[in-house]
């Protein structure tokens, strides 16, 4: 056995033994009730709730994606990303502290129950549900896939994908099950810490084995200067797919049920909103690292093409860093994987057990049933989601890469609500129908991309829902004005 393989797999039997650990540890403090299990008592302190946001918002893309991309685009990828990041926080400080405040003050523990309450109708409570499940869970049947075939390229084979998949989630399924959010927020802790420290070490011995940071880069200076381009190579971020990247991170990222349910979840303001402070501070710092190493890439690995440059991050490790190294920073990448998919997990689970069992099955499920129907649920997610990861549908991996723009057509009528803009309930129905439809004939090629003007599809979806709802704005204050 290589010392790469040995390092890896003790490596990674601590971390597993860490994380269940951590789930037994969780089960003393909780209570038979939804708020315990889901919410963790809505008890979340600044330096826990800081690491579940951002071990959550983190995946692996942001240690092998980033990387490929660095390769692929240049340093213009890190603005975009960096600046897209700190513009998403903002919300844990505003748009948080609204929606724990709701939350606290009503009951309620999941998005659709919040909409439910601030407007009328069962049909966009329903809505807010399906559009949720439907994006969320491709997205997350593709985190065992990830972390299965990244197992497999760590052990060499000697761990195959699909015994990788079914570990890594059976792991998960049991802390998850048994510690609840309680569990989740204590092992995001760990593996928050483990992404930002291996990370940080990988670019420190790989930054040595290039040269240093100013030698490597004043090398592809000279050979690529495309790579320092503020539009990236091959003008791939030209300006309006620049602004439209940093519209979609700050409307997207707080309409993901996860991230939400820890705005519920959170102790205080106070604790939110140093969150948001220390979140835009780590992104900065963090993300330029895996850029640059992609960037570097070019110095060794010249000629990789298309998803093959998604390798670069391992490929680097393996020439620059020594080899016990490699195996620990790629066990931080899993746990990127590992850190998305249990808040996934949960975060479905209560909205189909609150929201569909509850509310339509049994009305009259004490919180002690709601929470084991809870477990039941996410152990039906996870075989779920594994059995897509072992065999995936084009369709649903077609939807995974539309998540983001999907769950980000909620935004102006869930925030618009949350703001006290009492939408009606057509409108609210409308603006996000008609926007995931825009999405989907761009997607199909139903609908002409020219009507993009060179955004993202995202932006003209944005554009008609804002418009439906800014023309129902308008005819409810002149009714309201009418009658008075």
């Amino acid at each position: 056995m290589s010392i790469t393989l040995i390092s890896a797999l003790i490596a990674l039997a601590v971390y597993l033994l860490a994380l269940l650990w951590l789930g037994a540890q969780s089960l003393g403090g909780q209570t038979n009730s939804a708020d315990s299990y889901f919410l963790a008592d809505r008890r979340l302190r600044a330096g826990v709730l800081f690491f579940t946001l951002i071990a959550t918002n983190f995946s692996a893309f942001f240690f092998l994606g980033f990387a490929g991309a660095g390769y692929r685009i240049g340093i213009a990828y890190y603005p975009m990303m960096a600046f897209g990041t700190s513009f998403a926080a903002l919300s844990f400080g505003s748009l948080g502290c609204r929606l724990r405040k709701l939350s606290a003050q009503h009951g309620l523990i999941t998005p659709s129950e919040l909409i439910g309450h601030l407007l009328p109708g069962e049909g966009v409570r329903l809505l807010v549900l399906v559009v949720m499940v439907l994006f969320t869970l491709p997205y997350l049947a593709l985190q065992p896939l990830g972390a299965g075939y990244l197992l497999e390229s760590l052990t060499g084979g000697v761990v195959p994908f699909e015994v990788g998949a079914v570990l890594l989630t059976v792991v998960i399924v049991l802390y998850v099950v048994g510690g609840g959010m309680r569990a989740v927020a204590r092992t995001d802790v760990l593996q928050g810490v483990l992404m930002f420290s291996l990370m940080l070490m990988a670019f420190v011995a790989i930054s040595n084995g290039v040269g240093g940071v100013q030698a490597a880069n004043r090398t592809l200076l000279q050979k690529l200067p495309d790579l320092f381009s503020a539009a990236g190579r091959n003008d791939f971020l030209r300006s309006r797919v620049m602004v439209s990247y940093l519209l979609l991170w700050p409307l997207c990222v707080p309409m993901f049920p996860q991230m939400q349910m820890r705005f519920f979840a959170a102790g205080d303001d106070r604790s939110l909103k140093q969150s948001m402070v220390l979140y835009p501070v780590v992104a900065g710092v963090l993300f330029i690292c895996p850029v640059m190493i992609g960037m570097w890439g070019h110095l060794a690995f010249p000629d990789l093409v298309g998803r093959a440059s998604d390798q670069i991050m391992p490929l680097m490790l393996g020439r620059y860093s020594p080899e016990w190294l490699t195996g620990l920073v790629m066990v931080g990448a899993l746990a990127a994987f590992m850190s998305t998919l249990d808040s996934q997990l949960l975060a479905l689970s209560s909205m189909l057990t609150r929201d569909l069992y509850k509310r339509y099955w049994r009305s009259q499920a004490s919180l002690q049933e709601q929470v084991r129907v809870g477990q039941l649920v996410v152990i039906a997610l996870a075989v779920a989601g594994l059995a897509i990861a072992l065999r995936p549908p084009e369709a649903i991996l077609s939807l995974a890469t539309h998540a983001f723009s999907g769950l980000a057509v909620l935004f102006p009528m869930l925030v618009g609500a949350v703001y006290g803009l009492r939408w009606s309930t057509f409108a609210a129905i409308a603006s996000v129908i008609s926007g995931e439809l825009i999405l989907l004939g761009l997607a199909t090629g139903l609908i002409p991309e020219s009507i993009q003007g060179g955004f993202l599809p995202l932006i003209p979806a944005l554009v008609v829902a804002c418009m439906i709802l800014g023309v129902d704005y308008i005819i409810t204050r002149s009714v309201s004005s009418a009658e008075i």
